[in-house]
């Protein structure tokens, strides 16, 4: 499937009308700087929708963007680490369980993004498990495959897929657009 269009619609902290006005929500959530904003560009074919920063920490909302007036991509900070001080660290992660945990909000489909040469930390396998314990639906997307060698590639995904709960793993590259088309196929 193509995307037509794409747009920002809002950025939320909390409970907000926008969780619940019945559009599906494919929600976009990994350790800080793993390319959450990244792949969605890709995905949109545009570099500037969901904003991009080397720096950790620096979504700090719940970002809703409106992908060919059917479907919600939800952009969320980050987990683990990040360069912002305990309280709004903190802050996030409350924000983060209450949209996945607490609110009702359901995801048609939840894309949690892993670095593929870090491979799964200990932050990713906890959040995982929490998804399932609440029976989300789930991709793991392999990101930044593009940086790992031939030799390396195979093995590192072997690795993420019996990390990860046995969830459909597809390798991905937001700057060479490796995975755009399975990953659509998925989430559309």
């Amino acid at each position: 499937m193509k995307i037509q269009s794409a747009q920002f619609t809002k950025g939320i902290n909390d409970c907000d009308t926008i969780t619940d006005d019945g559009i599906p929500h494919v929600a976009f959530i990994g350790r800080s700087n793993s390319g959450k904003s990244s792949v969605i560009n890709s995905l949109v074919d545009s570099n500037d929708l969901a904003r991009i920063s080397s720096f950790p920490g620096r979504t700090q909302q719940i970002n809703f963007f409106l992908v060919n007036k059917s479907v919600y991509f939800v952009d969320l900070p980050g987990y683990g680490y990040a360069k912002v001080p305990y309280r709004v660290k903190e802050g996030i992660r409350a924000m983060i369980n209450k949209y996945f945990f607490v609110s009702g909000c359901k995801q048609k489909i939840v894309v949690l993004i892993v670095d593929a040469e870090v491979g799964p930390t200990k932050d990713d396998r906890e959040f995982i498990l929490a998804l399932d314990e609440y029976k989300k639906n789930v991709i793991i997307l392999a990101n930044k495959i593009d940086k790992l060698s031939k030799s390396k590639h195979e093995s590192q995904l072997k690795m993420i897929k019996e990390t990860m709960g046995g969830h459909k793993v597809i390798p991905y590259s937001a700057r060479k657009k490796i995975g755009v088309e399975e990953l659509l196929n998925e989430i559309l």
